[in-house]
């Protein structure tokens, strides 16, 4: 039996094919999914589904015989329960009109069915995608935080250069104004022009001369 026959037969007892092939669908998805992500699936006196970590191994190659080195890897697996065994090996037989009927799993058991384990799986994921999200929100407010005091650092340090260089520059002009202060200006030299004096000696020897 193929997947569309398994919808024929249900079609015959839900009503319709459409109807069938969803139902089918919705819990071969909802198996699948919990499986997955590493929940065990289990109806009573169906059986249970469940993932299988296989370790890293060695095999041999069929065709070769070359030994093969075969790496870490999980697979599906199927157990039947007691009661699908009973069915199979004849010990019970199957009711003629009607159909087969499953136990409900006892109260408290974390294995009730696929859509509890589905359930489940759902608000596993649900939390922890929010505890991803909390954790890119408390690193972001620390990457935030960390940036904020890196430019307050950076504001500090040129305050304090700034104010070291007003600080450097004041103290040059003080020392200019000292300097300044310290020289005494220069003196200007004013030279006296010496008066003329008078050749009144010299008329007087030349007159005496005339005369003579």
């Amino acid at each position: 039996m193929n997947k569309a026959q398994l919808v024929e037969t249900i079609a015959e007892k839900v009503g319709g094919r459409q109807q069938a092939a969803e139902a089918v669908d919705h819990v071969l998805d909802a198996i699948v999914r919990a499986v997955v992500a590493g929940e065990r699936v289990s109806v009573t006196g169906f059986g249970s589904f469940e993932k299988v970590d296989r370790p890293a191994r060695y095999a041999r190659n069929p065709q070769t015989g070359e030994r093969v080195r075969v790496k870490k890897t999980s697979v599906p697996r199927f157990r039947a329960g007691q009661g699908f065994k009973d069915l199979v090996s004849g010990s019970k037989k199957l009711p003629r009109g009607g159909e087969v009927s499953v136990k409900k799993a006892p109260k408290g058991s974390l294995t009730g069915g696929a859509a509890a384990t589905v359930k489940k799986a759902a608000a596993k994921k649900t939390a922890k995608a929010a505890a991803k999200k909390t954790t890119a929100k408390k690193t972001t407010a620390k990457k935030t935080t960390a940036a904020a005091a890196k430019k307050t650092t950076a504001k500090k340090a040129t305050a304090k250069k700034t104010t070291a260089t007003a600080k450097t520059a004041t103290a040059k002009k003080a020392t200019a104004k000292k300097a300044t202060a310290k020289k005494a200006p220069a003196k200007k030299v004013t030279a006296k022009k010496a008066p003329a004096r008078k050749s009144t000696a010299r008329k007087t020897t030349a007159k005496k001369a005339t005369a003579r």
